[in-house]
C-alpha cells in the first residue's frame, strides 16, 4: 500500500483518536508516525541512509527526504549519508561543514510486514509517551494523600486505581491485617513516584507517619493555613500514635484545635487509622520539656541530657515505672521517635542506687590512688571532684575553698596527683612500645600515652593507620539498623575524645603525611564558612 493512495486525512484522524484515547498530545502521535514511515523508507532504500518523513499538520501528506550532512574530508564515515565539501559544491553555492542537502525521494510501498513493524513502531512511541505523561501527572503528588478504588490483591499487595494510572500498597504498608475487596474505596499517603522502565511506579502507604499529618491537616483548618504547624509525628500503625503540634497563635490552643469540638476532628483521623489511638502533644523547643510531654501520660521527675551522645536519662516515679514504658516498650519507643533521643528510663530507686555506686567508685580510687581516708576522699567527690586529673592541674584556690584544706594540704594533694598520672602515663608508654606504636604515632600532639596504648592494643601503630581512620572509629557514633540505634564504640571513647576533636586529629594526620594539602583545606573550610555566613543572612 503506497502512502499517497491512501486517505492522506486518516493520518490525522488517526493521530487525533489514539491522543484522546490516551490522553496525550496528537503531536507526540504524529511524530511516532514519522519515525515508523521512516524506518520502513530506510528498509525500502538502505538502512544507511538517513531517511526523514514529514507530515503537513494540515493535510496529512506525507513527504520523504534523504539527507546527506556535509563533513571534513577525513570525517566521512557513511557515504550514504555524509559528503564533502567538495562532493557538495555541484549542490550547493558555498558549502560548510555541517550543512545539509535534501533530496525527495518516492513514498514507499508498505508491505505486510513493514506495515507491522511501523505499527508495532506508534504503539511503542505511544506508550512511552503515556507513561511519561503519567510520571508528570504523579510527580508532584508525592507527599499528598490520594483517593482511589481496589483493583485486585496480587500476593497481599493491593492494586489501586488512581484514575489515570495505576497505584501499589504493599502489605507492608498496610495497617494491621486490614483487608479490601474489589471496587472498595481506598484512601493513602502517596510515598514514592518512581520513573521505571515498564512505566510509572506509585507507592502508596497507609503506614507512614506522614500519612497522620496529612489526614490531620484535612481536618483541622488551622494546620492548612500554617496557623498550626505539626513538628513531629511517631506511629505504631494500628495501635498507638503521638503527634507533636505547635501554635504561632497564643490565642489558639495547638491541642484542642486539634481534638475539636468533642473531639470530633481526631476522631475522623482515629477512624480513618483503623483506631490507631492519638496522643497530640505541645511541641516545646526545649528538648527536656519536650521529652516530658512526649511521655505522657506518665510523670517524670528529672531528665538529665548527654549532648554529646544524644541521649537522655529519665528519672520516674517507681509506680510509674510500667506506664513510661507502655505495652512493649511502646510508649517510651514512640517518644524515642518523636524527639529523635535515645532515652533510658530509671526508677527513682535505681538512680539513687547508680549514684550512690559512682559516689563509692570515685571515693575509692582517689583512696587508692591518693592513700586517703574515706572521709576526706568523700569529701573530694562531693566537692565535684570526678578524677585525678582535676585534682593534679585544678587551680589550687578550688582546693583551698574545700573546708578543712590548707595550702600544704592542697599542696599534697596535687603532687600526689601528678607523681600518680605520670606513673601511669609512663606505664601506658612501656605497654604501647612494646605493642608495637612507633615514635611518630607516640609523638603527635593530642594522643595521651594511654590513648597510644589504647590504639596500640587494636592494630593502631603508625601515624598512617591512625590517619586511615574515620573519626566514628575514633570517637564512637550511632547507626540506625532494621529502625533500631546501635552504638558503635569508638577506640578514644573513654578518652571522651568528640567526634569534632577526632575529625581534627585524623586531618592534621594526614596532612602531616602529605595525604592532603593545607591549602585545599584551608580554602574548603573558608567556603563552609561562606556558606555557613549566607544561610545566616538568608535566614
Amino acid at each position: 500500500m503506497a502512502i499517497t493512495s491512501a486517505n492522506q486525512l486518516e493520518l490525522l484522524q488517526t493521530a487525533e483518536a489514539v491522543a484522546r484515547e490516551k490522553m496525550i498530545e496528537p503531536e507526540l502521535v504524529i511524530e511516532a508516525m514519522e519515525d515508523s514511515l521512516a524506518r520502513a523508507a530506510k528498509s525500502r532504500y538502505g538502512a544507511e541512509m538517513d531517511i526523514r518523513v514529514k507530515i503537513d499538520r494540515k493535510t496529512g501528506n506525507a513527504t520523504f527526504t534523504r539527507v546527506r550532512t556535509v563533513v571534513e574530508d577525513d570525517a566521512v564515515e557513511n557515504y550514504q549519508a555524509q559528503l564533502t565539501v567538495e562532493q557538495a559544491r555541484p549542490y550547493l553555492d558555498n558549502p560548510q561543514v555541517g550543512d545539509e542537502i535534501t533530496d525527495q525521494v518516492p513514498p514507499v510501498e508498505l508491505g505486510r510486514i513493514a506495515a507491522q513493524s511501523a505499527k508495532q513502531v506508534i504503539l511503542q512511541r505511544v506508550r512511552e509517551a503515556e507513561r511519561d505523561r503519567q510520571y508528570e501527572e504523579f510527580k508532584d503528588r508525592a507527599g499528598t494523600i490520594i483517593n482511589g478504588v481496589v483493583k485486585r490483591e496480587e500476593y497481599g499487595n493491593i492494586i489501586v486505581d488512581v484514575g489515570r494510572g495505576e497505584a501499589i500498597l504493599r502489605r507492608n504498608e498496610k495497617i494491621g491485617r486490614e483487608s479490601y475487596r474489589p471496587n472498595d474505596r481506598i484512601r493513602a499517603y502517596v510515598k514514592d513516584v518512581r520513573r521505571e522502565s515498564r512505566g510509572p511506579q506509585i507507592f502508596l502507604s497507609r503506614t507512614d507517619p506522614q500519612f497522620m499529618a496529612e489526614l490531620f491537616k484535612m481536618e483541622v483548618p488551622e494546620i492548612y493555613d500554617g496557623v498550626i504547624e505539626i513538628k513531629a509525628v511517631a506511629r505504631d500503625p494500628g495501635s498507638r500514635a503521638k503527634i507533636a503540634v505547635i501554635s504561632y497563635d497564643n490565642s489558639i490552643d495547638p491541642v484542642g484545635a486539634c481534638v475539636g469540638m468533642r473531639g470530633s476532628r481526631v476522631q475522623a483521623v482515629v477512624g480513618e487509622l483503623q483506631g490507631e489511638k492519638i496522643d497530640i502533644i505541645p511541641w516545646n523547643d526545649d528538648q527536656a520539656t519536650f521529652l516530658v510531654n512526649a511521655l505522657q501520660p506518665a510523670e517524670v521527675s528529672k531528665v538529665v541530657f548527654d549532648e554529646e551522645a544524644n541521649k537522655i536519662e529519665v528519672v520516674v516515679p517507681d509506680e510509674q515505672l510500667s506506664l513510661a514504658i507502655g505495652r512493649r516498650g511502646q510508649n517510651v519507643r514512640l517518644a524515642s521517635q518523636l524527639t529523635g533521643l535515645d532515652i533510658d528510663i530509671l526508677t527513682e530507686e535505681e538512680e539513687s542506687k547508680r549514684r550512690q555506686a559512682e559516689f563509692n567508685a570515685r571515693t575509692q580510687l582517689f583512696m587508692d590512688a591518693l592513700d586517703l581516708d574515706e572521709f576526706f576522699a568523700q569529701l573530694l567527690v562531693a566537692e565535684g571532684f570526678t578524677d585525678l586529673e582535676e585534682v593534679a592541674y585544678v587551680d589550687l584556690d578550688e582546693l583551698l575553698s574545700i573546708e578543712g584544706v590548707d595550702e600544704g594540704t592542697a599542696s599534697e594533694l596535687q603532687a600526689r596527683a601528678r607523681d600518680v598520672l605520670e606513673a601511669r602515663n609512663k606505664a601506658a608508654l612501656e605497654s604501647a612500645r612494646a605493642l608495637g606504636a612507633e615514635d611518630s604515632l607516640i609523638e603527635f600532639e593530642g594522643l595521651t600515652p594511654q590513648m597510644v596504648e589504647a590504639l596500640a592494643k587494636d592494630g593502631v601503630k603508625t601515624l598512617e593507620d591512625f590517619a586511615t581512620c574515620a573519626d566514628w572509629e575514633l570517637a564512637g557514633g550511632w547507626t540506625t539498623v532494621n529502625g533500631q540505634r546501635v552504638k558503635d564504640e569508638g577506640l578514644l571513647e573513654p578518652f571522651e575524645v568528640t567526634l569534632e576533636e577526632a575529625q581534627n586529629m585524623v586531618m592534621t594526620a594526614r596532612v602531616m603525611l602529605g595525604w592532603v594539602d593545607p591549602e585545599e583545606l584551608n580554602s574548603s573550610d573558608d567556603a563552609e564558612a561562606g556558606d555557613d555566613i549566607d544561610e545566616e543572612a538568608g535566614a
